[in-house]
């Protein structure tokens, strides 16, 4: 279904946080979604019955949580010696084996993280629910920019999902050695895994702004500008437009973030720094053993590319794969193709849009499978609280667990604080006024499933 754009009402006016192009979107319906013309970034959706869902899934969420923590989690049996552990046990023993960072890492990303990022996104939908739309307080105004702020930002450490994928390979490696039994939090741990991914896919900041601060519009036409325009500053808190000049110790006039010019040489020397720190500790992570396997009063130093291959020689091949996958090939990929993004954006003026569009891509793949390499950390988490059982056998962390989590979290870091802006070269962009594009799930009708704004 196409629908011409000089009939359609403009409801917001969103900037393209991705590749900067400012795009006019009208009033989205239930259960649609509107995309950037230019480089299919989701610009914005509204979710079917939006208050009840996401307070519903909310709810649920936390309750798996409390069920996560307040159980076995499961148990190592070998030779009529067990060890029984819960989910926080885990980091007690990190913490216990002088791996205070590990631990706090652990039981940041796995438990604090989620419960508070669940937390705020239920007591958020819920006020929205019952306030009238775009009606707050002022005095309930800085509260709620906190906890919207604080979703935007906690978001992408949460890794439930990496966790639950590290316990079932420390499954597969621990199943040969002896005995394993699965408590009552371990299926509600992935319950809760599956329920933290669903309510992160609930979530629009763009939605949850305009229930409560709506954006400022102004009578200036931005539409097809773009950062290179100067006419603008891009918020990338709340999206909102803030015109130039701005007076107001450059900060966005709705979220009060800070703003600042597009500057391409501040932002290549930030993500340059934290990307040659992850290769300074790649070295460590790799070379040293990153646990220690103790059997019978004899110590067995292990390397990341030894554990996979003792994996492979036992035929535990695919989760041989996932390991070598997930902790020396990606990042080792993300490395090299992060390094290619960076020199590729000194070079944007001589991009074509579709040269631009395709290394956009490229970082998409790379910020979204960073967090993946997390994997081995949770392991050697996993294995060092479980298999203890005194001088027959126990698992200990090795030097490279911390180098490897500092890689890890600092080519993320790198990948987050890239502008991806910077892929696109300075053209007129006015031909791509108000060519959003909105889709609607498989699940509504053939009428609404597409509906395309044309220029």
């Amino acid at each position: 279904m196409t629908i011409d754009i000089n009939k359609t009402p403009v409801n917001l006016m969103i900037p393209c946080e991705e590749c900067g192009l400012v795009v006019a979107v009208p009033k989205l319906h239930q259960a649609q979604k509107a995309h950037c013309p230019r480089c299919a970034h989701m610009l914005t959706q509204t979710i079917a019955k939006p208050h009840q869902t996401a307070i519903a899934y909310a709810s649920a969420c936390l309750l798996m949580m409390v069920l996560s923590v307040s159980f076995p989690f499961m148990s190592f049996s070998v030779q009529g010696l067990t060890q029984q552990i819960t989910l926080l046990h885990a980091v007690q023993m990190l913490d216990q084996f002088q791996n205070s960072l590990l631990a706090l890492l652990l039981l940041a990303t796995v438990i604090v993280l989620p419960t508070l990022y669940i937390s705020s996104m239920l007591y958020l939908y819920f006020m929205a629910a019952k306030n009238k739309p775009n009606l707050v307080v002022k005095s309930s105004q800085k509260h709620i920019k906190r906890l919207c702020k604080l979703l935007l930002k906690i978001e992408p450490w949460l890794m439930v999902d990496v966790f639950l994928l590290g316990v079932l390979v420390s499954l597969i490696k621990i199943s040969s050695l002896a005995d394993i039994s699965l408590g009552y939090s371990f299926f509600a741990f992935c319950i809760y895994t599956v329920l933290v991914v669903k309510c992160v896919s609930l979530v629009d900041k763009n939605w949850l702004w305009e229930q409560f601060i709506p954006s400022i519009q102004f009578k200036k036409d931005y539409q097809g500008d773009t950062h290179h325009s100067n006419t603008h500053l891009n918020c990338h808190v709340c999206h909102q437009i803030n015109p130039q000049p701005i007076t107001n110790n450059h900060t966005c006039i709705r979220c009060d973030s800070p703003i600042h010019p597009f500057n391409m040489q501040a932002n290549l020397q930030k993500v340059w720094a934290l990307l040659f720190t992850a290769i300074i500790f790649y070295l460590p992570a790799n070379l040293y053993p990153i646990m220690y396997t103790v059997s019978l009063g004899s110590s067995s130093p292990s390397t990341i590319m030894e554990g996979v291959i003792v994996l492979w020689q036992l035929g535990s091949y695919p989760i041989a794969a996932v390991i070598f996958i997930a902790s020396v090939f990606i990042p080792l990929v993300k490395i090299f193709a992060l390094c290619w993004l960076f020199i590729s954006a000194k070079k944007m003026h001589t991009l074509s849009n579709k040269d631009a569009l395709q290394k956009l891509k490229v970082y998409r793949i790379t910020e979204f499978i960073g967090r993946w390499s997390m994997i081995d950390i949770f392991v050697v988490a996993i294995l060092v609280a479980l298999v203890q059982l005194q001088s027959l056998m126990a698992i200990y962390p090795g030097p490279a667990a911390l180098s490897f989590a500092i890689v890890v979290i600092f080519t993320m870091l790198s990948a987050m604080l890239f502008d991806s802006r910077m892929l696109w070269p300075d053209r007129s962009n006015k031909s791509l006024k108000i060519n959003s594009e909105i889709e609607s799930p498989s699940h509504l009708t053939n009428d609404t499933k597409e509906i395309k704004h044309d220029e």
